[in-house]
């Protein structure tokens, strides 16, 4: 039976699976689902769902690294009406634990290479029903209660009837935050799955779809005329710019997603993938993912065999500078369009795009205004383009329903503004005279390493847990890669002593690795006001001091 198209992913992907059952929708190594594979696996994997004894509005934890497995269980999660959660999968214990429960969720998926960590924390997650693990069984996993492995978990299960999609379903991204703990940031499947379906075929270079029956109008339109998109999430998928533009829009418009293994991330073999699959768009996190991607484009023109990537139409970006230099670079390599967007879990605010044309007119930080996006005055007043002046970014285009279980932040950050509801997540910005926005960065202390937000009072916790650290202070400091480097800035006890490298491991014992800091600079005094309020904006001046003495 038919059920109603609402704007809802499983709504659209299963009208897809019928209208193109045989056309590739999955690539992962030697694994290639098709389309009508896509959506059968993931209807016996709900099945096996709601025998744990899960409800719709469940939510699952992903607990993985970028794998088809992946986006099958978050499939399966929108079919059966539940939400699949992210979770960072550099988390250890003690985040791992605060992030589950915090979420409520009922089922892990984990890759199991994860499984010693799960252990350990097992007995602190009551509501969790049960685990399923992807890929090859480990010792620790025994120890786990309840282990479905993955295959077992979809294989020879009847699937789940297909039922009519909610478009008040919950879609749910957690992000590390700028205020301390991980935050369930929560969305409406209907507008979420409308407007990146939307953003999908504009940039494909259709008109954006008014309902959700003419999606398939307009994949038919991309079918004829070869522009289907095959997509690589070079970045995490459990972050928003990898799933988000790397994997739900290209699949919103029936195309396919051909999966990067990110374990450990190499230019030479994601180019290699590219160029074996034929991929035409890319998603990565600004200069932390481009710079190396140039440098290897650059020196496989030095070894006379130059990539192969006439396929690729678009390199997307979002959560972490991306800069004019490198941009001019990968348009040099590649005739292509690269849009820079401006956005957060929270919300999306505005984008840049450039090709071959325009790259002159490309400047770092600069995005076009959109009609939904304002730049607003302690005051509350707009801020005048050319002006000079700051102010905090607000957004209308895409508003979260809030942050899961926390109505206080949630006020704090998603604001109604003469009657129209804004995300206001803490940005400053300013307005060029050109309409441009300029952005300046998150006004509170929040660093940005790579695309990932470090909360600096974790870090700084984590230091003076040390026995021989007295104080400390945690800044980021400029960074050519990752836009800025974790630095702490701390003082021992009096008569102490301690050996840098035994700090450095203690720390990267004690918090993911991406928290630890790149640059440790010991100093006689942390500064603090005569409260004892930090100091960071001295504590930044002290760590660029030491860290360019020592270049």
């Amino acid at each position: 039976m038919t059920q109603p198209l609402n704007w809802h992913f499983a709504a659209l992907w299963e009208s897809i699976a019928d209208f193109k059952p045989s056309a590739e929708a999955l690539v992962d190594g030697d694994q290639r689902l098709t389309w009508r594979e896509f959506d059968d696996r993931a209807a016996q994997l709900a099945s096996c769902y709601q025998q744990q004894g899960l409800q719709p509005g469940s939510k699952i934890a992903i607990y993985s690294f970028n794998c088809a497995e992946y986006l099958l269980a978050q499939y399966a999660a929108f079919k059966s009406g539940m939400c699949p959660v992210n979770v960072n999968y550099r988390y250890l214990q003690n985040e791992l634990s605060y992030l589950i429960t915090n979420s409520d969720a009922e089922l892990v998926i984990y890759q199991s290479s994860f499984a010693d960590r799960l252990v350990t924390i097992q007995d602190e997650l009551p509501k969790v029903r049960a685990f399923i693990e992807i890929g090859e069984s480990t010792a620790q996993s025994a120890e786990l209660r309840d282990v479905i492995a993955f295959q077992d978990a979809w294989h020879n299960q009847p699937p789940l009837p297909r039922r009519t999609h909610e478009a008040n379903d919950i879609y749910m991204i957690y992000t590390g935050g700028t205020t301390g703990n991980p935050k369930g940031v929560m969305y409406e499947q209907g507008i979420f799955s409308q407007l990146l379906t939307s953003l999908a075929m504009q940039y494909a270079g259709l008109e954006a779809p008014e309902r959700p029956e003419n999606v398939i109008d307009g994949i038919a339109s991309l079918d004829v005329n070869g522009l289907s998109p095959r997509s690589i999430p070079a970045c995490p998928l459990m972050h928003g710019t990898g799933m988000w533009i790397g994997a739900l829009m290209p699949l919103s418009i029936g195309g396919t997603v051909v999966v990067y293994d990110n374990r450990s991330f190499s230019a030479e073999a994601l180019l290699s993938l590219a160029e074996r699959e034929h991929v035409t768009e890319m998603a990565i996190v600004g200069d932390a993912f481009a710079t190396p991607i140039t440098d290897e484009l650059a020196r496989a023109n030095e070894r006379n065999r130059p990539y192969q990537l006439d396929a690729m139409r678009r390199i997307s970006s979002s959560g972490v500078m991306f800069s004019s230099e490198t941009k001019a670079k990968l348009l040099q390599a590649m005739d292509i369009t690269i849009i820079d967007s401006m956005g957060a879990s929270e919300g999306s605010f505005a984008s840049s795009v450039v090709n071959r044309a325009n790259v002159n007119d490309a400047k770092t930080a600069s995005f076009q205004l959109s009609p939904l996006t304002k730049v607003l005055k302690d005051d509350g007043t707009e801020v005048t383009p050319g002006s000079g002046e700051t102010g905090l970014l607000c957004s209308a285009l895409l508003v979260p329903l809030g942050y899961y279980k926390d109505p206080v932040k949630s006020d704090a950050t998603f604001k109604t503004i003469d009657g129209v509801r804004y995300t206001v997540p803490g940005d400053y910005a300013r307005i060029e005279a050109d309409g441009s926005i300029i952005l300046l960065g998150r006004g509170s202390t929040c660093i940005n390493s790579g695309g990932e937000k470090i909360y600096p009072e974790e870090v700084e916790e984590a230091m003076k847990s040390h026995p021989e650290v007295y104080d400390c202070l945690v800044v980021g400091l400029p960074d050519p890669k990752f836009g800025q480097a974790v630095t702490a800035v701390y003082s021992i006890r009096p008569n102490g002593a301690t050996d840098p490298a035994a700090l450095k491991d203690y720390i990267r014992s004690n918090l993911a690795d991406y928290k630890a800091p790149k640059h440790y600079v010991q100093v006689d005094a942390v500064p603090r006001a005569v409260n004892g309020k930090a100091d960071y904006k001295t504590a930044k001046q002290m760590a660029e001091d030491a860290v360019n003495s020592q270049h």
